[in-house]
């Protein structure tokens, strides 16, 4: 059994180009022969409010930032128009929160006026002095403390915020990890990411495995199920529409080898 693709982009995220359309994700997901696929586009904030946690840490703005908003007009109508022409896949409304808990009010406002079905939480930056900065940009400088920091701020984020439905690319930084991502252990960081899984666990949210990362190991997924996580979801995190579904074969085979089965029907996310 093929899972959901949880975690996918369209040019309605910022980061993506405008020719990667809904209607080809859709097409490869049923050439994949996928039960379901979400549209979870960037939802990541270059202005925020006084509500915010960003603007109680004394933040004011992301370095370098490329960030747009979404354009939600656009994004529900071509949303529309591929549930209409592709009735045989589930197709669910979606964003990825970059740093919830940093801006939840401004998240909060957004879901109020857009809500979706599937809500990822991602950390893609940390806070240096008054700025957010990405944090590939910080690993260069010292890439133990940066792994090792980022890991306490997602155990922060998952603590804080409750917004958000499944915790995507558990770590991220190993994408950009100095002289590739051949040199990251895994294993140096076990305590970390034990602490990240705890916390998720009691929260009963998913651990999303994500394809476009490098793929997380059973023994990572693992330690999840050791830790108490109940449910694993399933993301390409696909910015071009080629990616949709990507190695999910060799995601399944993962995710089984740490003790996961497929949920109560083919929608679902993978449980223990």
């Amino acid at each position: 059994m093929r899972p959901p693709d949880n975690h996918v982009h369209t040019g309605w995220s910022w980061d993506t180009p405008s020719s990667v359309t809904m209607a080809r994700a859709c097409e490869k997901a049923v050439a994949l022969g996928l039960p379901a696929i979400a549209f979870t586009e960037h939802l990541d904030f270059t202005v925020w409010g006084p509500d915010d946690r960003a603007t109680t840490l004394g933040l004011v703005d992301r370095h370098a930032s490329r960030h747009q908003p979404i354009d939600t007009e656009g994004y529900w109508a071509e949303l529309a128009e591929v549930r209409d022409r592709y009735p045989e896949l589930r197709i669910w409304s979606g964003v990825e929160a970059g740093e919830p808990h940093l801006f939840s009010a401004s998240v909060a406002a957004h879901l109020r006026d857009a809500p979706v079905d599937r809500v990822l939480g991602s950390l893609h930056s940390l806070h240096d002095g008054d700025r957010l900065y990405g944090v590939g940009q910080l690993l260069y400088q010292d890439a133990d403390a940066t792994m090792r920091r980022y890991l306490g701020e997602v155990v922060e984020m998952v603590e804080s915020s409750d917004v958000f439905q499944v915790l995507a690319h558990v770590d991220f930084p190993r994408r950009y990890w100095p002289g590739g991502q051949h040199r990251y252990v895994e294993k140096d960081y076990e305590e970390e990411y034990r602490a990240v899984f705890r916390a998720l666990a009691g929260t009963g949210r998913a651990l999303e495995v994500n394809t476009s990362s490098p793929l997380a190991s059973a023994d990572q997924v693992r330690w999840f199920r050791e830790e108490g996580g109940e449910a694993v979801s399933f993301g390409s995190d696909a910015h071009q529409s080629a990616a949709v579904g990507q190695r999910f074969d060799l995601a399944v085979d993962v995710v089984e080898a740490a003790g996961f089965r497929p949920g109560r029907d083919r929608f679902d996310f993978w449980r223990r």
